[in-house]
Protein backbone atom coordinates (compact mmCIF):
# COMPACT_ATOMS: atom_id res chain seq x y z
CA UNK A 1 0.00 0.00 0.00
CA UNK A 2 2.48 2.55 0.99
CA UNK A 3 4.17 1.38 -2.42
CA UNK A 4 0.98 2.41 -4.65
CA UNK A 5 0.63 5.58 -2.53
CA UNK A 6 4.42 6.50 -3.13
CA UNK A 7 3.81 5.18 -7.23
CA UNK A 8 0.82 7.87 -6.84
CA UNK A 9 2.86 10.93 -5.68
CA UNK A 10 5.76 10.24 -7.82
CA UNK A 11 3.07 10.06 -10.73
CA UNK A 12 1.03 13.18 -9.74
CA UNK A 13 4.99 14.96 -9.23
CA UNK A 14 6.00 13.92 -12.68
CA UNK A 15 2.50 15.41 -14.42
CA UNK A 16 2.27 18.28 -12.62
CA UNK A 17 6.33 19.07 -13.72
CA UNK A 18 5.09 18.42 -17.44
CA UNK A 19 2.11 20.12 -17.02
CA UNK A 20 4.49 23.53 -16.26
CA UNK A 21 7.07 22.78 -18.89
CA UNK A 22 4.42 24.25 -21.53
CA UNK A 23 5.10 26.01 -24.52
CA UNK A 24 6.73 29.76 -24.18
CA UNK A 25 6.75 32.20 -27.07
CA UNK A 26 9.54 34.96 -27.31
CA UNK A 27 8.89 37.80 -29.36
CA UNK A 28 12.29 38.32 -31.44
CA UNK A 29 13.31 41.04 -34.41
CA UNK A 30 11.53 40.25 -37.27
CA UNK A 31 15.21 41.11 -39.10
CA UNK A 32 16.98 38.62 -36.94
CA UNK A 33 17.50 34.95 -38.87
CA UNK A 34 16.05 31.92 -36.57
CA UNK A 35 16.92 28.87 -38.75
CA UNK A 36 15.13 26.08 -37.08
CA UNK A 37 15.80 23.79 -39.99
CA UNK A 38 17.87 24.27 -43.55
CA UNK A 39 13.98 25.35 -45.26
CA UNK A 40 13.17 28.05 -47.06
CA UNK A 41 11.97 31.02 -44.57
CA UNK A 42 11.52 34.75 -44.03
CA UNK A 43 15.14 35.27 -43.77
CA UNK A 44 16.29 33.86 -47.34
CA UNK A 45 13.50 35.39 -49.06
CA UNK A 46 14.85 39.29 -47.87
CA UNK A 47 18.50 38.83 -48.87
CA UNK A 48 18.04 36.77 -51.87
CA UNK A 49 15.19 39.84 -53.34
CA UNK A 50 17.58 42.34 -52.23
CA UNK A 51 20.61 41.16 -54.03
CA UNK A 52 18.79 40.37 -56.89
CA UNK A 53 17.22 43.92 -57.12
CA UNK A 54 20.47 45.15 -56.69
CA UNK A 55 21.95 42.87 -59.61
CA UNK A 56 18.91 43.89 -61.49
CA UNK A 57 19.50 47.69 -61.12
CA UNK A 58 23.44 47.54 -61.84
CA UNK A 59 22.59 46.53 -65.67
CA UNK A 60 22.26 49.14 -68.21
CA UNK A 61 18.11 48.72 -68.97
CA UNK A 62 17.17 51.44 -66.22
CA UNK A 63 20.23 53.94 -66.75
CA UNK A 64 19.25 53.88 -70.79
CA UNK A 65 15.61 53.97 -70.43
CA UNK A 66 15.21 56.84 -67.99
CA UNK A 67 17.99 58.62 -70.53
CA UNK A 68 15.22 58.10 -73.32
CA UNK A 69 12.24 58.88 -71.88
CA UNK A 70 13.00 61.13 -69.23
CA UNK A 71 11.25 59.11 -66.51
CA UNK A 72 11.98 55.70 -64.43
CA UNK A 73 10.51 52.43 -66.10
CA UNK A 74 7.37 50.94 -65.11
CA UNK A 75 8.06 47.19 -63.74
CA UNK A 76 5.59 44.04 -63.63
CA UNK A 77 5.92 40.83 -62.13
CA UNK A 78 4.87 37.98 -64.53
CA UNK A 79 5.16 35.29 -62.80
CA UNK A 80 7.54 33.77 -60.17
CA UNK A 81 7.42 29.91 -60.19
CA UNK A 82 7.91 27.83 -57.02
CA UNK A 83 9.92 24.42 -58.34
CA UNK A 84 11.34 23.35 -55.40
CA UNK A 85 10.58 20.31 -53.20
CA UNK A 86 8.80 22.52 -50.37
CA UNK A 87 5.91 25.05 -50.24
CA UNK A 88 7.43 28.66 -50.15
CA UNK A 89 5.54 31.08 -49.97
CA UNK A 90 5.68 32.91 -53.19
CA UNK A 91 3.62 36.17 -52.59
CA UNK A 92 5.79 37.11 -49.55
CA UNK A 93 8.93 36.58 -52.00
CA UNK A 94 7.51 38.61 -54.91
CA UNK A 95 6.31 41.79 -52.15
CA UNK A 96 10.34 41.54 -51.02
CA UNK A 97 11.10 41.94 -54.50
CA UNK A 98 8.52 45.27 -54.76
CA UNK A 99 10.05 46.90 -51.76
CA UNK A 100 13.66 46.38 -53.03
CA UNK A 101 12.88 48.19 -56.17
CA UNK A 102 10.46 51.02 -54.56
CA UNK A 103 12.89 51.71 -51.57
CA UNK A 104 15.61 51.94 -54.36
CA UNK A 105 13.83 54.60 -56.34
CA UNK A 106 14.62 53.27 -59.69
CA UNK A 107 11.92 51.84 -61.00
CA UNK A 108 7.87 51.69 -60.24
CA UNK A 109 5.53 48.99 -60.24
CA UNK A 110 2.14 48.47 -61.78
CA UNK A 111 -0.50 46.06 -60.52
CA UNK A 112 -0.95 42.81 -62.69
CA UNK A 113 -3.14 40.41 -63.19
CA UNK A 114 -5.98 39.71 -60.34
CA UNK A 115 -5.26 42.87 -58.57
CA UNK A 116 -5.31 44.98 -62.03
CA UNK A 117 -8.71 43.75 -62.88
CA UNK A 118 -10.04 44.20 -59.09
CA UNK A 119 -8.64 48.10 -59.27
CA UNK A 120 -10.44 48.16 -62.56
CA UNK A 121 -13.47 47.49 -61.26
CA UNK A 122 -13.19 49.51 -58.55
CA UNK A 123 -12.35 52.43 -61.13
CA UNK A 124 -15.69 51.73 -63.36
CA UNK A 125 -17.54 51.84 -59.40
CA UNK A 126 -16.08 55.02 -58.75
CA UNK A 127 -16.39 56.64 -62.28
CA UNK A 128 -20.52 55.59 -61.86
CA UNK A 129 -21.19 56.42 -58.31
CA UNK A 130 -18.41 58.90 -56.70
CA UNK A 131 -18.24 62.85 -57.56
CA UNK A 132 -14.71 62.72 -58.41
CA UNK A 133 -14.11 59.27 -59.96
CA UNK A 134 -10.95 58.19 -61.32
CA UNK A 135 -11.25 57.96 -65.30
CA UNK A 136 -10.95 54.17 -67.42
CA UNK A 137 -8.44 54.45 -69.46
CA UNK A 138 -5.49 56.42 -67.99
CA UNK A 139 -3.47 53.12 -66.57
CA UNK A 140 0.78 53.01 -67.02
CA UNK A 141 1.58 50.62 -68.97
CA UNK A 142 4.31 48.17 -67.95
CA UNK A 143 7.84 48.63 -69.74
CA UNK A 144 9.58 45.56 -68.22
CA UNK A 145 8.11 42.25 -66.83
CA UNK A 146 9.77 40.27 -64.78
CA UNK A 147 9.30 36.29 -64.46
CA UNK A 148 11.72 33.87 -62.49
CA UNK A 149 11.36 30.58 -60.36
CA UNK A 150 12.76 28.94 -57.30
CA UNK A 151 14.30 25.53 -57.39
CA UNK A 152 15.75 23.06 -54.77
CA UNK A 153 18.07 20.48 -54.77
CA UNK A 154 18.72 18.16 -51.44
CA UNK A 155 21.25 15.65 -50.82
CA UNK A 156 20.77 13.60 -47.73
CA UNK A 157 23.05 10.93 -45.89
CA UNK A 158 22.11 9.46 -42.36
CA UNK A 159 21.08 12.07 -40.36
CA UNK A 160 22.68 14.95 -42.40
CA UNK A 161 20.86 16.77 -45.19
CA UNK A 162 22.41 19.39 -47.79
CA UNK A 163 19.46 21.58 -49.23
CA UNK A 164 19.92 23.99 -52.74
CA UNK A 165 18.13 26.51 -53.47
CA UNK A 166 18.58 28.16 -56.98
CA UNK A 167 16.71 31.13 -58.18
CA UNK A 168 16.50 32.27 -61.70
CA UNK A 169 14.98 35.57 -62.50
CA UNK A 170 15.08 37.63 -65.89
CA UNK A 171 13.99 41.25 -66.99
CA UNK A 172 12.14 41.64 -70.15
CA UNK A 173 11.55 44.77 -72.12
CA UNK A 174 7.49 44.53 -73.05
CA UNK A 175 8.21 46.86 -76.10
CA UNK A 176 10.85 44.23 -78.39
CA UNK A 177 10.74 41.15 -75.53
CA UNK A 178 14.19 41.61 -75.18
CA UNK A 179 16.08 40.02 -72.03
CA UNK A 180 17.78 42.95 -70.77
CA UNK A 181 18.86 41.18 -67.46
CA UNK A 182 19.23 37.72 -65.80
CA UNK A 183 19.88 36.76 -62.63
CA UNK A 184 20.70 34.27 -60.38
CA UNK A 185 21.20 33.59 -56.79
CA UNK A 186 22.37 30.26 -54.90
CA UNK A 187 21.64 29.49 -51.22
CA UNK A 188 22.77 25.87 -49.65
CA UNK A 189 22.36 24.85 -46.17
CA UNK A 190 24.12 22.14 -44.43
CA UNK A 191 21.38 20.60 -41.52
CA UNK A 192 23.59 17.85 -39.83
CA UNK A 193 21.88 15.57 -37.09
CA UNK A 194 22.99 16.24 -33.44
CA UNK A 195 22.90 13.63 -30.91
CA UNK A 196 19.02 13.91 -30.25
CA UNK A 197 17.61 13.63 -33.53
CA UNK A 198 16.42 16.57 -35.82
Amino acid sequence: MIKQVKLLMIAAIAVSVVGCAGTRVTRVDANEEIALSDRWNAKDSQLVAEEMVTDMLSFPWARDFEMKNDSRPTIIIQRISNKSHEHIAIDTFVNDIKRSVIRSGRADFVAGGEERQSIRDERQDQELNAAKGKEQGKELAADFAISGSINSIVDQVGGDRVTFYQVDMKLIDMANNREVWNGQKKIQKLQEKGGFGF
